[in-house]
């Protein structure tokens, strides 16, 4: 596997892979876990070459949010994506993504509205941005992003199609825990007190689910699982709705597509998901 952390070398080593066959990007953060490395096996299953990105994008993160402190493992992620079968590892500078006086910007409207786009005002601006830059660097004819962060994928999704992108999102289902809870880095700062109890998370949107899904009014579905995730030890909710799986609209009522999205706080951390409605 190649690392990368140079753009001309980058371009050089993207030119040789697609002129022996269909590249495709994986991009994270890094801190990998397990959820990345499905998304690195389903790249394999689907073209010749994969590349995954690692940058610590600065401009997702708002003030006061966790840029500092978020974990940098390259050496493990390296050894990792090894393991997984990556052919290209670009590692960027902050430099080689926002020169001196950069000043472009990208923003998605719709998608990105509401659930953690109120929360995180810029956030997905700072997603589209980096994603782009990558696109345009990369040039993947496939790029997989996990369901679990289901906004980031609609962004990504509608960037995609108004831009004009070549390229084709994959959506991946979201990887858990053998009790359900999603994968994520963040989980990393649980207690184990709070680790056992955020599994009422995952149970209360599936449950919610399908009490609507068997004609319960999802108001009274979604009032119940408030009620759950509170018992259980989560100190506040910032969101739990039900939107349309495409376009994210608010819905009141089930319709085919319909997800369910929550964000709530255990301890000092915020966990989010999302469940399909019809189990689709």
């Amino acid at each position: 596997m190649q690392l990368i952390n140079r753009l001309d070398d980058l371009r050089m080593a993207v030119s040789n892979m697609k002129g022996r066959g269909k590249l495709a990007l994986v991009p994270t953060m890094g801190a990998l876990h397990a959820g990345h490395l499905k998304l690195v096996e389903e790249a394999r299953a689907r073209v010749d070459h994969v590349a995954v990105s690692i940058f610590v994008n600065p401009k997702q993160f708002g003030e006061g949010e966790d840029l500092d402190a978020y974990p940098r493992t390259l050496e493990a992620d390296r050894a990792k994506l090894e393991a997984a079968g990556a052919d290209l590892l670009w590692v960027p500078t902050v430099d080689e993504i926002y020169a001196d006086g950069f000043a472009t910007t990208v923003s998605v409207a719709g998608p990105s509205e509401g659930l953690c786009g109120a929360a995180r005002p810029g956030h997905f601006d700072g997603v589209a941005l980096v994603v782009a830059k990558l696109f345009n660097q990369v040039q993947p004819d496939i790029a997989l992003f996990g369901q679990k962060d289901y906004q980031q994928l609609a962004v990504i999704r509608r960037m995609v199609r108004d831009l004009d992108f070549p390229v084709e999102i994959v959506g991946v289902p979201t990887v858990r825990d053998a009790d359900g809870l999603a994968l994520s880095s963040r989980n990393a700062y649980l207690s184990v007190e709070a680790r056992a109890a955020a599994v009422a998370l995952p149970d209360a949107l599936k449950s919610a689910a399908e009490a609507i899904r068997d004609g319960e009014d999802p108001g009274h579905a979604l009032d119940a699982a408030r009620r759950r995730m509170l018992d259980a030890g989560f100190v506040s909710i910032d969101y739990l709705e039900m939107r349309d799986g495409d376009n994210l609209q608010p819905l009141k009522s089930f319709k085919s597509g319909a997800r369910l999205f929550v964000a709530a706080r255990i301890e000092n951390t915020r966990l989010i998901d999302n469940h399909p409605v019809d189990g689709k």
